[in-house]
């Protein structure tokens, strides 16, 4: 029993040494490539002595930089740096007999090599070759290679350009399952992290956020593959989108608003606001490379809404402009619950200003120059005097006329008040508008 125990230990000893490299042509002038001729020949060979052990690979990533985010496509393009270290049991030697070397590199096409790969990816692998690799002396294999990597993400655009991503890098093997490769960490996350952010050179329009990490099995047919997945957060940096389309589309929206101010009777704020429209939709033809070229995003609805604005402003004005026109000719008579609602408003307003219109009431104080009335009447606030009517009419015809005078003013006041009620209540909704949009914004 003993001499069959120590054949099987001196067995043993000889499966090991078996692929225990010969130092005598490592010294100071370099290293003899015979040496490692038994490696080259098993490349192509998984590198384990049992075959019902796995290769246990390591996988860490850096990201160098993020090319471009295609919205349209929903293609993320970005550049790695992919580690993978791994064991090959072919290789291994004595430093103390080799001359103190514990670490050599070479070339990948002489070693065997796992083939890891991105499942996201959508394009050719453009690692370039000739690459290499460290070995040490323990047969422990540190694989570094560039990565320009395209991969499919789910991209949301609905709050460009405040919006932030969420896409995912899984590494996986395409030909060997469980049995064959595990595949785990070599660095932690948080290193992966703070490496990449300080490798991120460029000031691009995205920015790295965080980094996550998820070990879900992968099942194709009745196969199981390893696979490590990443969830890459990255953020758009929205300084130019701001600048270039929020700050017009507001100084527009102002000027649009402001443009309340100018008085209604003088028929110059329809020509101008006519000139705001137009200038707001050259912006929006100017600015529309800017924008994501699929889906609705909210800024596109804001500039919808601010459009809409704009046009129904400009209608509101041709509606006055109308309004005053009409009262001019022959006013129609007002509806009983459009007076009603005007009277409410005139009540409300006099209590307000019931103390500025003590000071200031002299004649004409509220009076509007209507075009095409050949004389100015006092329409708010204005009461008939004394007839002034021929002595040689009849009275009672002198006492008719004079009454359908006063109720043709009293209809032309009010018309003229719903006209002004009306666009100070669109003047309020403006800045109504402009203060939540405001708002919205900030909280974006």
């Amino acid at each position: 029993w003993f001499g069959e125990g120590a054949d099987k230990v001196e067995s043993l000893l000889c499966k090991r040494n078996e692929f225990t490299i010969n130092c005598s042509g490592f010294d100071s002038q370099g290293v003899n490539p015979t040496v490692f001729a038994s490696v080259i020949m098993r490349k192509d060979f998984r590198p384990v002595v049992n075959y019902s052990v796995p290769t246990q690979v390591n996988i860490s990533f850096t990201v160098s930089s993020i090319l471009d985010v295609d919205e349209q496509l929903q293609l993320l393009t970005s550049f790695l740096w992919l580690d993978l270290v791994w064991d090959n049991a072919f290789i291994s030697w004595n430093p103390e007999e080799c001359g103190g070397i514990q670490r050599i590199s070479m070339m990948t096409q002489n070693l065997w090599l796992p083939d890891i790969f991105v499942i996201e990816s959508v394009d050719v692998d453009q690692t370039p070759t000739g690459l290499t690799a460290y070995v040490s002396n323990e047969g422990r294999i540190k694989y570094k290679k560039p990565m320009r990597v395209t991969t499919i993400c789910n991209l949301d655009i609905f709050r460009f350009p405040f919006d932030q991503q969420n896409c995912t890098l899984t590494f996986s093997s395409f030909l060997y399952t469980v049995d064959d490769i595990l595949l785990g960490m070599e660095k932690e996350v948080w290193e992966i992290v703070d490496t990449s952010r300080n490798l991120i050179k460029t000031q691009g329009e995205r920015e790295l956020l965080s980094i996550n990490e998820a070990t879900p099995k992968m099942a194709v047919g009745s196969s199981l593959h390893d696979q490590i997945m990443f969830h890459v957060a990255i953020k758009r940096r929205p300084g130019l989108y701001v600048i270039n389309l929020l700050v017009p589309s507001g100084f527009l929206i102002a000027i649009d608003a402001l443009s309340f101010l100018l008085p209604v009777e003088s028929g110059n704020r329809a020509p101008f606001k006519m000139t705001l429209l137009l200038g707001y939709t050259a912006f929006l033809l100017m600015m529309n490379d800017l924008l994501p070229a699929s889906g609705i995003p909210l800024i596109s609805v804001y500039f919808a809404l601010c459009l809409t604005l704009m046009v129904t402003s400009l209608l509101e004005s041709v509606l006055l402009t109308y309004l005053l026109h009409m009262v001019t000719t022959q006013p129609p008579p007002m509806p009983s619950w459009l007076y009603s609602l005007v009277l409410r408003y005139i009540t409300a307003t006099e209590c307000c200003n019931k103390g500025s219109q003590k000071e200031n009431r002299g004649p004409g104080h509220n009076s509007i120059h209507l075009p095409g009335q050949k004389d100015p009447v006092a329409l708010a606030g204005w009461e008939p005097g004394p007839g002034k009517a021929e002595l040689n009419e009849d009275p009672q015809s002198t006492w008719a006329e004079s009454e359908q005078e006063i109720q043709r003013h009293r209809t032309m006041d009010m018309w003229v008040k719903f006209s002004l009620a009306l666009d100070t209540l669109l003047f309020w909704l403006y800045l109504l508008f402009m203060i939540s949009s405001l708002i919205t914004v900030i909280a974006l």
